[in-house]
């Protein structure tokens, strides 16, 4: 009698604690951006120069060809999902300001 009695919360817990122990995988989308790559960024450098420091934008706005926003998406299996913006505004093909949420370098005022 005691063996039934431990077998029958064992099976009914089972399902639950299997929950647990599926594996979800991470997903990353868009540009990741380090800000040491933001750091590199200078007023006045050419779109072809921001390209080669981050790479080409995820989403270019279709109204506005001289703003280029940087968007990054993380969803990890467990715990919070994580988005950062990077928005770059052009002027004249030339960099002229840093948004979003990274900040714009203390020497970002010197021309390149």
């Amino acid at each position: 009698m005691p063996l039934k009695n431990l077998i029958l919360p064992f099976l009914l817990s089972l399902p639950l604690a299997g929950c647990s122990l599926v594996y979800k995988v991470d997903i990353p989308q868009g540009n990741y951006i380090e800000a040491k790559q933001v750091e590199q960024l200078r007023q006045g450098m050419s779109k072809e120069q921001v390209s080669y420091v981050l790479g080409n934008p995820m989403n270019l706005d279709s109204f506005n060809h001289d703003r280029w926003v940087y968007v990054y998406y993380f969803k990890p299996g467990r715990g919070k999902t994580e988005e950062k913006k990077l928005v770059l505004d052009f002027n004249n093909d030339a960099l002229s300001s840093i948004g979003g949420d990274y900040q714009a370098p203390a020497s970002f005022n010197q021309s390149y």
